[in-house]
């Protein structure tokens, strides 16, 4: 995480820190196109915390954004949730990894998905504006893709990623929806590793290294 923090120029210091463990409704550190109140960076693109779960501009309850916490990628321009910020609001949810659960012998096993560098990544992401009276709630979902050939034993769907090549841009208010479209693709999976990792993370108010901690376990 360390690594990811200072690649983006973002100091160490808060609110910023390093996460293992981050659940649905909590901020995620994400890249957008600036708005007002976000921190530049030296990229000139704006640092926002913003909430893991969409809410539209548009819902009455924003409670709806844990059921928005991912996009289909092949829907996410047509669905009425989705179709406006896909259009104008784009970001890149900073990450180095995540998690998924593969069910095993009536149990769940964790796995840690990362690249085999170990390097940074930023997943495609949306954001919206939601604002209730004096509420106001900025939100993200990311989006996703079939799985690579690395990731399908475990989960059929994958987070999309975005390559440093391409994350201008995805940012860019600019880019037409087809150009966007043609960057929802499963990452080369010669590229990722999927570690196995303690059960203590299933947890979501565990947030520390041992989350990460490799154990090992029985051929499936």
């Amino acid at each position: 995480m360390s690594v990811l923090l200072e690649q983006f120029g973002i100091p160490l210091e808060p609110p910023w820190r390093p996460r293992y463990n981050i659940a649905p409704t909590q901020l995620v550190a994400a890249l957008r196109f600036a708005e007002a109140d976000d921190q530049r960076l030296a990229s000139g693109w704006g640092l926002a915390r913003l909430r893991w779960g969409l809410i539209p501009s548009w819902a009455k309850d924003p409670s709806i954004g844990s059921r928005m916490i991912n996009a289909r990628g092949e829907t996410v321009h047509e669905k009425p949730s989705f179709r406006a910020a896909f259009r104008r609001r784009p970001c890149l949810i900073l990450a180095d990894g995540y998690y998924e659960w593969q069910a095993r012998k009536g149990a769940k096993q964790p796995f840690h998905i990362r690249l085999a560098s170990q390097g940074p990544m930023t997943f495609a992401g949306l954001w919206e504006h939601w604002k209730s009276g004096t509420d106001v709630i900025e939100s993200c979902t990311i989006i996703t893709t079939e799985a690579n050939s690395l990731t399908r034993p475990i989960h059929d769907r994958m987070p999309v990623i975005i390559g440093p090549e391409d994350r201008s841009e995805w940012l860019s208010t600019e880019t037409a929806v087809e150009q966007r479209l043609a960057l929802i693709q499963p990452w080369d999976a010669a590229t990722m590793e999927a570690v196995p990792v303690s059960t203590h993370v299933n947890r979501p108010g565990n947030d520390d290294p041992s989350c990460l901690d490799e154990v090992s376990v029985e051929p499936d």
